[in-house]
């Protein structure tokens, strides 16, 4: 079998068909062609986009930008896409937001950020708190690199006062945990994101131990937003939403953990052909429900 740790046949068959397209060892290749496989695997695991939705492309500053408004939105929700800070763009993650906007009822921000390693740390951080900034008051949500994104702006908005976060969203977020232990090393050769990826993706972004780079490194974390976390049991990643939401707790922060055995880095992309990532899918958007009320 090619995946033996993986049991859902949902996911099974999306790994299945996401290596034809994005290959096991995708960081071997130049970063033009790691961005046309991660444009053609987003393109092919793209679902039907809710046609109550409407979109707009818009600038903050040169950032683009792309909106969601569902009928009678309340509340806003800025998020930000995963790639590694290597890939992804607006198109990347558009059918992902225009569900939670309409499953939500919010208005949704995307972010162009730029991007690694034409454009290291800080610039994709420095992009997404320019427009944090313009969005005002939110809840902030991210998968993977943007799950880091949207904690390092709970972080940021804490030290500086404001702007207001109501809750962060962080999907299979890597938080700059230990990498010589716990799930990357029980995980390191997890289907679809190995501990060897998170190594080049972390070194490509760099940032080091600074705390917008790596979340879990910061000092304190105290007066931050309360907390929701997706962690994936099949993937190297894993540990970093427990240790992150630990240090939370610890600090009389709300932080709930969303523990997924069965799944892998990069579900979302499945939750329309997997039961258990479409459960996991319905647990986030009720979560970015309780957090935008």
């Amino acid at each position: 079998m090619k995946y033996p740790t993986v049991t859902d046949p949902g996911i099974r068959a999306f790994l299945e068909e996401g290596e034809r397209l994005y290959p096991d060892n995708a960081v071997d290749f130049s970063m033009a062609e790691q961005r046309d496989f991660y444009t053609r695997y987003c393109q092919h695991f793209a679902g039907k986009r809710p046609e109550t939705v409407k979109t707009e492309d818009f600038q903050v500053g040169a950032i683009p930008c792309r909106s969601y408004l569902p009928p009678d939105a309340k509340g806003k929700l800025l998020y930000l896409h995963g790639g590694g800070f290597v890939v992804g763009g607006l198109d990347s993650h558009d059918s992902i937001c225009a569900d939670i906007a309409d499953l939500v009822g919010v208005e949704v921000t995307a972010v162009e950020y730029r991007l690694a390693p034409e454009h290291p740390f800080p610039a994709p951080f420095d992009d997404v708190w320019a427009v944090l900034q313009s969005v005002g008051p939110c809840v902030v949500a991210g998968d993977s690199a943007g799950g880091n994104l949207a904690a390092a702006l709970s972080l940021k908005a804490r030290d500086v006062g404001g702007p207001v976060i109501k809750g962060q969203v962080l999907i299979y977020p890597g938080l700059g945990g230990d990498t010589s232990k716990g799930s990357y090393v029980t995980q390191a050769e997890a289907p679809g994101l190995t501990t060897k990826d998170v190594l080049y993706y972390h070194h490509t972004y760099g940032g080091g131990d600074h705390p917008y780079a790596s979340p879990l490194k910061a000092k304190s974390h105290a007066n931050l937003p309360p907390a929701f976390l997706v962690a994936c049991g099949l993937d190297p990643l894993h540990d970093d939403c427990f240790d992150y939401a630990e240090k939370l707790r610890a600090n009389g922060i709300a932080a709930e953990v969303r523990d997924e055995p069965l799944l892998v880095h990069a579900f979302l992309r499945a939750r329309n052909m997997s039961e258990p990532a479409a459960k996991s899918f319905a647990a986030i958007i009720a979560a970015i429900k309780r957090f935008a009320a």
